[in-house]
């Protein structure tokens, strides 16, 4: 039996139908169909559908009309406030301003090493590469870059809003 095979054998143990679609819904990087979730998940595609409908309708993720199926892709607004939540509760104040420090850097970084304003700039670039080890590197950079401003645009949420929403938290669980 080879590794792979093990591994989903394991996580289909231990790991209930539900949680197994949740994962790859919540974790796909664009709307995928309830045939591909079915067969990563490790579950029917009868199974799939009612677990995604189920995720729907809690808006952790949104369906959305394809050409041939509906496909699935995490809500975006869901997974910004998931995030919040863990920065509020994984950081102070103080920690928050060194997280958007740390944030700002890295975007400078980019700024600076590829002279351009924004990942939609530089993405542009990868289409004048000459090699394939360059064109993947711009391209993993702007992806990084984009995942840099959204951080840093809910890093700002958190600070902007950091003594409401720990208040607001703190009365949910008293």
């Amino acid at each position: 039996m080879d590794k792979t095979k093990r591994g989903v054998d394991a996580w289909r143990e231990h790991t209930t139908a539900f949680d197994r679609v949740r994962s790859i819904a919540e974790g796909v990087d664009r709307p995928r169909t309830a045939k591909y979730i079915a067969e990563e998940a490790a579950v029917s595609k009868t199974t799939a559908h009612e677990h995604l409908k189920r995720l729907a309708e809690m808006d952790i993720i949104r369906p959305v009309d394809g050409e041939d199926a509906t496909r699935y892709e995490p809500d975006p607004l869901y997974a910004r406030f998931r995030t919040l939540r863990r920065l509020i509760n994984d950081h102070d104040h103080e920690e928050l301003l060194e997280l958007k420090s740390d944030l700002q850097e890295n975007i400078e970084g980019f700024r600076e090493q590829y002279e351009v304003g924004s990942p939609e700039t530089l993405r542009e670039q990868a289409a004048e590469t000459e090699s394939s080890t360059e064109t993947r590197e711009i391209i993993r950079d702007a992806s990084d870059w984009e995942l840099a401003l959204y951080h840093l645009s809910i890093t700002n949420d958190a600070i902007n809003n950091y003594s409401e929403y720990a208040d607001l938290d703190n009365r949910l669980h008293a």
